[in-house]
C-alpha cells in the first residue's frame, strides 16, 4: 500500500516509550551490575546493552554505528565493556532484563493474550524491515528470536528503532552534517535544550567548532538558534529519516500497525507512571501522542 511516510513517525512515537525503560529500569541495573558493570552512571552498561549484537566490536565501529556520541566517549566504554562480559553473556543477560522489567510494571499481566498479540504484530513489521545498509538493526535482526511474547515484543521493537535509526544516520550523511553537527542542528530548532546534548561527551570547543561550521553554511546564526534554511534542512532530515523508515509499516499494514499500538497502550502508559523516563532527551520525543484512530 501507499503509506504516508509520517505513519512512520507516528508509530516510532508510540513504541519508542514502550522500548526505553530498559535504559533506566532497575531491574535492567541490576543485571549489570551482576554482569560487573559500574551502574553508578548509566553509560557502562548502556554501550554493552547496545553494542553486544555487534560481536566484541572495537571503538572504531560502535563510534561510526552509533554516530552522534564523541568517539572519545565510546572508547572509555569500548572494548572495556568486552573485558567484563562477553557479548552472548551480556545478550543472555538483556533478555533477563527485559523480563524482570516488564514484569515489575503494576497492571501488566505479561502472559497475556494480548502482549502475545501484540508480539507477533509487532514481529511481523521487524521481519519485513530491510537491514542492508543498517548494521545495528542487522545485528540485531541477526539474534536468535526469544520464545516468551514480552521479549518477543520488546526484541521487535528493538529491530524496528535501530532500523530507523540507522535510516537516520543516512538521512544525516544526505544533509552533510556530522555527528557533532547533527546534534548542534537538533538543538538549533529547539527539539532539546543544548545541555541535554552533554550526554553525547562533545566538549564545548567541539560543541562551537560545529556550531561555526553550521554558521558558515549559513544553517544558524551567530546564537546556535536555526535559520530558515536551517530548518529547512533539517525537516528535510527527518521526511528522508521517515520515508527510510515506512516499509515494516507498509507490510504490516496501517490496521494491523494501529492495533499494535493499542496493544502496546498499557505498557506505554506504566512506563511513563514509573517516573523513570525523562520528560527531555535527545530524540527530541517531548510528548507522547495517544494512538491513530
Amino acid at each position: 500500500m501507499a503509506q504516508d511516510p509520517g505513519f512512520a513517525r507516528h508509530m516510532w512515537h508510540q513504541l519508542e516509550p514502550v522500548h526505553a525503560l530498559f535504559w533506566y529500569a532497575p531491574e535492567v541495573f541490576g543485571e549489570a551490575k551482576a554482569l560487573g558493570f559500574d551502574i553508578d552512571a548509566r553509560w557502562p552498561s548502556y554501550f554493552a546493552w547496545r553494542s553486544a549484537p555487534l560481536g566484541a566490536a572495537g571503538p572504531e565501529q560502535v563510534a561510526s554505528a552509533f554516530y552522534s556520541f564523541s568517539p572519545r566517549m565510546v572508547a572509555e566504554h569500548v572494548p572495556a565493556a568486552w573485558t567484563i562480559a562477553p557479548p552472548d553473556q551480556i545478550l543472555a543477560a538483556r533478555l533477563r532484563a527485559v523480563d524482570r522489567m516488564y514484569r515489575s510494571l503494576p497492571g501488566i499481566k505479561v502472559d497475556s493474550a494480548e502482549i502475545a498479540k501484540a508480539a507477533g504484530l509487532a514481529r511481523a513489521a521487524a521481519e519485513a524491515a530491510n537491514t542492508a545498509g543498517r548494521p545495528i538493526a542487522a545485528a540485531n535482526a541477526g539474534l536468535t528470536w526469544p520464545d516468551e511474547p514480552p521479549l518477543v515484543l520488546w526484541h521487535a521493537i528493538n529491530i524496528l528503532r535501530e532500523h530507523r535509526g540507522d535510516g537516520h544516520v543516512a538521512a544525516l550523511l544526505t544533509a552533510g552534517l556530522d555527528p557533532a553537527e547533527a546534534l548542534v542542528s537538533f538543538a538549533s530548532i529547539g527539539a532539546a535544550p543544548v545541555e541535554t546534548f552533554s550526554s553525547r561527551g562533545w566538549t564545548a570547543e567541539e560543541w562551537q567548532a560545529a556550531q561555526d561550521r553550521l554558521a558558515s553554511r549559513g544553517l544558524v546564526d551567530a546564537d546556535g538558534q536555526a535559520t530558515d534554511k536551517g530548518r529547512e534542512l533539517r525537516d528535510s532530515v527527518e521526511r528522508l529519516t521517515d520515508d527510510l523508515a515506512i516499509a515494516p509499516w507498509e507490510a504490516l499494514g496501517q490496521d494491523k500497525a494501529e492495533r499494535l499500538a493499542e496493544l502496546t497502550l498499557p505498557i506505554l502508559i506504566a512506563n511513563l507512571e514509573t517516573g523513570l523516563l525523562p520528560a527531555t532527551n535527545t530524540l527530541g520525543i517531548g510528548k507522547v501522542q495517544a494512538p491513530a484512530r
